[in-house]
C-alpha cells in the first residue's frame, strides 16, 4: 500500500515558512508577527492531525481489519508506531506532548499558548519530517 505524504509535507513546509516569518517580524511589526504566529498554530494543528491520519493508514496493515486501527485513540496510534518500529520511544513521548499541547488549544487561544507552541515547533518539524519519511518507507516495503 502506497501512502501519499504530499499534503503532509506541504503542511510541514508551510509551517516552516510561518515559523521563519515569526523571526523576521518579531518586534518589527506586531500585527505581522501575530499573523505568522497564528499561521504557525494552525499549521501545527494540521500537521499533527495529518500525521495521525497517515500513521493510522500505515498501522492498519498490522491489524486484522482497518476498523481496529480506526478505533485507536490518537495517542495509542503513536504507541503502536513504536511497537512496529515506525517510531522510537523518545519520539513517541514527544508526539504525546505535542498532542497534549494541541488539546490545550481547544481551551486556550491566548498569547501564552501560542508562544508555548512556537517553542515546540523546531523539534516538532524535525519529528514530522522523520515520521513522513518512515511512513513512506514502510508503505513502499
Amino acid at each position: 500500500m502506497n501512502i501519499d505524504t504530499t499534503f503532509l509535507r506541504r503542511c510541514i513546509e508551510a509551517l516552516e515558512r510561518a515559523l521563519d516569518g515569526t523571526g523576521i517580524h518579531d518586534g518589527a511589526d506586531e500585527v505581522l508577527y501575530d499573523v505568522y504566529r497564528a499561521a504557525c498554530v494552525k499549521q501545527f494543528e494540521l500537521v499533527l492531525e495529518q500525521s495521525g491520519k497517515l500513521l493510522r493508514k500505515c498501522l492498519a496493515t498490522f491489524f486484522a481489519s482497518n476498523r481496529q486501527a480506526d478505533r485507536l485513540p490518537f495517542k495509542d496510534l503513536f504507541r503502536h508506531g513504536a511497537k512496529h518500529d515506525l517510531l522510537d520511544p523518545q519520539a513517541v513521548e514527544r508526539w504525546l506532548r505535542y498532542r497534549d499541547n494541541r488539546n490545550d488549544t481547544a481551551h486556550d487561544y491566548g498569547e501564552h499558548f501560542a508562544e508555548t507552541t512556537l517553542k515546540l515547533l523546531p523539534a516538532f518539524i524535525t519529528d514530522a519530517k522523520a515520521l513522513a519519511d518512515r511512513i513512506e518507507a514502510a508503505s513502499d516495503a
